[in-house]
């Protein structure tokens, strides 16, 4: 079993990027449907490595709160502050981004130097995730007047955040992976 394990070492590489591919396609792809664009808005808000792709003139860091749509709810009121504060163009050129490192990633099984690409923007774009956890409030349980709140307890924002700390550690194996092969072959 072991050997099996030890030697099935490639294939397990290769199924990661197979892995970080399906994720990426699938949220990248879900940045096109308005509820997920409104979705990130507290942590583009709050980032400020991103809130800049936001328009001030509508939007400052906590206004996004007064129109915050359930996921699948539909406030015509909110939905034009979206539109006007730029939401919707930035879920779709974010998504587009997401979906183009994913098609890299599958792309590096059979050219390494792309596999270190993809994989330096894996890692890349985890380290600005995982930013969220210090950026934005939503990722941390409020204060509404039990003794579990803030940090370590995690809302479900925080809890979908801190997941991206696999997809750092990904990026990281499949850059190194595919700078291995490179070596092998100079």
């Amino acid at each position: 079993m072991l050997e099996l394990l030890a030697n099935s070492q490639k294939n397990f590489i290769h199924f990661l990027r197979i892995s970080i591919f399906i994720v990426m396609a699938w949220i990248g792809g879900l940045k096109a449907f308005q509820y997920e664009a409104e979705g990130i808005i507290p942590f583009v808000a709050n980032s400020p490595f991103i809130s800049f792709f936001l328009q001030k003139n509508v939007s400052d860091t906590d206004n996004y709160k007064l129109h915050k749509n359930k996921e699948g709810e539909v406030v015509p009121e909110n939905i034009q502050w979206h539109k006007a504060n730029g939401t919707y163009i930035f879920s779709y050129a974010l998504g587009s981004v997401i979906c183009i490192i994913g098609i890299l990633v599958l792309l590096g099984i059979f050219y390494p130097k792309v596999g270190v690409l993809s994989g330096i923007l894996t890692a890349g774009m985890s380290v600005i995730t995982l930013s969220f956890l210090i950026t934005t409030p939503e990722t941390w349980v409020p204060d509404l007047g039990g003794n579990q709140h803030g940090f370590p307890y995690l809302s479900g924002a925080g809890r979908l955040v801190i997941k991206d700390i696999i997809m750092l550690g990904a990026g990281f194996v499949i850059a190194s992976d595919s700078a291995k092969s490179i070596l092998k072959k100079g």
